[in-house]
């Protein structure tokens, strides 16, 4: 009883001393706002007021939670991401996309009707402790640090991209941390680091050259007088990064970047339907997992790589395999007996089921590490961004079987699957990853929490890298390298000019003496 006391006391402190967070959300991207969600939700639940701007409102109510602004969709991605669409993305830079289309066209929505109503009337009873931006492609974003005169707080749903360091002053590494663009190991050779080096180079100039344009957005929408952009990021505190070491390496960072890979990784609210439960359960051989994502109709793939599909998962019975299917009469004839089609499957359900044999995925990140989290090995098919890189470095983990879309085969659907289930070196290193993953002094919910707090507590620049505040040039220390060079050339220079002057008397002193001789 006093302990219960106790415990409803701190509920009680939580919430009447709980912050006001703003949280800045605009990208349509479901697989991002998972971890937003997830954040957001947790700082709930800790009793801060939490306020979300996005394109994905809650279904049901949820205490302390509020969808302030419903920005509008020009297109609807959820279940309806073609294979047409996939080879269009797949041909588009990455970075080229994500500075435009998840870049300066999201910035856009600062001219939203009730965005302005915010920008020119911040609320004041009570104002804002804290606003968390997505880390991706809109740094104009971070200007609310300056309009709420509050600290900027970033989360991004994936490790780092190359253009996001200098926010906050992170170290490149990029001697022995490959860009997460490029799909190498850290143990890089000369041509790959010399990859490694150029393309990162190359990448962060064209991210910052494409998103200059997000200047003249704040000077239109925010104020004339609205700092480039380039200062306006510099105005992020903190990054929270869905990373860990486990899975993504060792590296050099700053304080300011906290790992919190997996911090969506919840399912204490989602139901298992009792039909799909009795057939996990029913699954006495096991079952695969196939699922694509929250975007991806598998049901538009060409009928020649479906084909391969059943095919190759029929002969695996008696194993079953449940799929992601979101219009299955959209699906040609010829499914498989063994194959569970369902239009929505709680993912992490799934994968905690003790039947579960291996998931077929692209490669997302939010699948992939709920599959880490419970140990359960991977085919890996990926379509775009940075699926590639992901899939590379689960092979290198040996936790995956990487396979290719443009050249998949039967053959090599059939090896993969066999593979996956009776080569038990997958599974047994996935569980010891898994150990890895979960292994840590604070979980990802309670590491976000503190920092995050942490923040508001003790102001903006609490973790703000010296760095900041020094060009790149002296940050590498090329001033210093090339005064070094300079004072050991000039010092040689001075040594060898005495020598040669010393050199030069001491001849004359000689050639002196021998006339002397000759004359006496």
């Amino acid at each position: 009883m006093k302990l219960l006391s106790v415990l409803l006391f701190c509920t009680i402190l939580s919430i009447c001393h709980g912050y006001r967070i703003l949280g800045l959300f605009p990208f349509n991207g479901k697989s991002h706002f998972m971890m937003f969600e997830e954040l957001m939700k947790i700082l709930a639940r800790r009793g801060h007021q939490v306020d979300v701007i996005s394109t994905f409102p809650l279904k049901k109510p949820y205490p302390n939670y509020n969808d302030l602004i419903v920005l509008p969709t020009k297109r609807q991605f959820m279940n309806n991401m073609t294979y047409e669409e996939i080879e269009i993305f797949f041909a588009t830079s990455l970075v080229q996309a994500v500075a435009t289309v998840g870049g300066n066209d999201i910035c856009e929505f600062l001219n939203h009707s009730q965005m302005q109503q915010l920008i020119r009337n911040p609320p004041n009873d009570p104002p804002y402790d804290a606003v968390i931006i997505e880390i991706f492609g809109s740094p104009c974003f971070a200007i609310f640090g300056d309009i709420l005169k509050v600290p900027v707080i970033g989360a991004s749903s994936a490790t780092l991209y190359p253009w996001t360091y200098d926010c906050i002053a992170n170290p490149d590494n990029l001697a022995f941390a490959p860009s997460n663009l490029v799909a190498y190991p850290q143990n890089m050779n000369f041509w790959q680091r010399m990859y490694n080096f150029v393309n990162t180079i190359y990448t962060k100039w064209t991210f910052k050259t494409l998103t200059a344009k997000q200047t003249d957005i704040l000077r239109k929408y925010v104020s004339p007088d609205a700092p480039d952009i380039e200062e306006v990021e510099k105005k992020i505190s903190i990054i929270l990064g869905n990373s860990h070491i486990s899975i993504n390496g060792i590296k050099h960072t700053t304080p300011a970047y906290i790992e919190v890979g997996g911090l969506h990784i919840n399912d204490d609210e989602v139901e298992l339907p009792h039909s799909l439960e009795k057939w996990m359960n029913e699954s006495t051989h096991g079952f695969v997992y196939f699922s694509f994502g929250s975007m991806v109709k598998i049901e538009s793939f060409p009928m020649k790589i479906l084909n391969i599909f059943y095919n190759s998962m029929s002969k695996i019975s008696p194993v079953r395999v449940l799929m992601k299917i979101a219009k299955s009469d959209e699906l040609p004839p010829g499914l498989p007996k063994n194959v569970h089609v369902l239009p929505w499957v709680p993912q992490i359900k799934v994968l905690k089921h003790k039947n579960v044999k291996a998931f077929i995925t692209h490669g997302g990140l939010m699948g992939t590490q709920e599959a880490i989290q419970y140990g359960v090995p991977l085919i890996g098919i990926p379509l775009f961004a940075d699926q590639f890189v992901n899939i590379d470095n689960y092979v290198r983990l040996n936790i995956a079987i990487g396979l290719k879309i443009d050249t998949l085969t039967e053959e090599k659907m059939d090896h993969a699957l066999n593979s996956i289930l009776n080569d038990p070196k997958y599974r047994d290193t996935a569980k010891e990853l898994s150990k890895k993953f979960v292994d840590r002094p604070l979980s990802a919910a309670d590491t976000a929490i503190y920092w995050v707090e942490y923040i508001i507590r003790n102001g903006a620049n609490a973790l703000r890298s010296p760095a900041m505040d020094l060009t790149w040039w002296q940050v590498e220390l090329v001033d210093v390298i090339t005064f070094i060079l300079i004072a050991t050339i000039a010092a040689l220079y001075i040594i060898m000019t005495a020598i040669q002057f010393l050199f030069n008397l001491t001849r004359s002193s000689d050639s002196n003496e021998l006339r002397k001789k000759k004359i006496s």
